[in-house]
């Protein structure tokens, strides 16, 4: 009867230690995908912490997936350790020097967008500026009119029976209390004040 090994022997485990440790740079060139997006699309935040997520993610996948296959489901800790070597020396390496030339990349070519767009920002300027002094012409007679039809609108119409200085009231004799001197005073006191 043939019993599977149930242990890795010292030269398998070395060899999954390299092979973790060249998966590693693999790691540490997806991780640049991001660094050059970063790059070509500045922001910060909330996205950044997106993008380490899933970074994150599907490491964790890579990992299981590299148990899998290459460990029979093993998982050990020297395979993130690996992992860690790998991605640090393609950092260090390979990887200063992909960025450093991407982001050299990147400046050349703005410069020549800069260079292709320049009359093309020039005209818009000048039309901005011929079409701003119309615009604010424009506007100043829209505005004035506005506020006329404002005015207009504003007035609140008054009730004849609550205007006391209308024609229609000047005959009638005001009943109730009448005003002397910021005090109401009825007219039975008026009566009194008079004998």
């Amino acid at each position: 009867m043939n019993v599977p090994e149930t242990f890795f022997s010292v030269e398998e485990e070395l060899f999954l230690f390299f092979a973790s440790c060249l998966c590693g740079a693999f790691i540490g060139a997806y991780y640049d995908i991001f660094r050059a997006f970063r790059l070509l699309v500045p922001h910060k935040g909330v996205f950044v912490i997106i993008e380490d997520l899933i970074f994150l993610d599907s490491y964790a996948i890579f990992l299981s997936a590299f148990a899998n296959v290459a460990a029979r489901g093993e998982l050990r800790f020297y395979y993130i350790i690996g992992n860690v070597i790998g991605a640090a020396l393609y950092f260090f390496t390979i990887g200063t020097f992909v960025i450093r030339t991407l982001g050299k990349l990147l400046c050349a070519v703005k410069k020549i967008a800069g260079i292709i767009f320049t009359p093309i920002k020039s005209l818009y300027a000048l039309l901005y500026r011929k079409a701003a002094a119309k615009f604010v012409g424009c506007s100043k007679i829209f505005v004035k009119s506005y506020k006329k039809l404002k005015i207009l609108l504003q007035r609140k119409p008054v009730m004849l029976y609550n205007k006391m200085e209308s024609k229609m009231r000047r005959n009638v004799k005001k009943v109730g209390k009448k005003k002397t001197g910021g005090k109401k005073i009825c007219k039975a006191e008026n009566k009194k004040a008079e004998v």
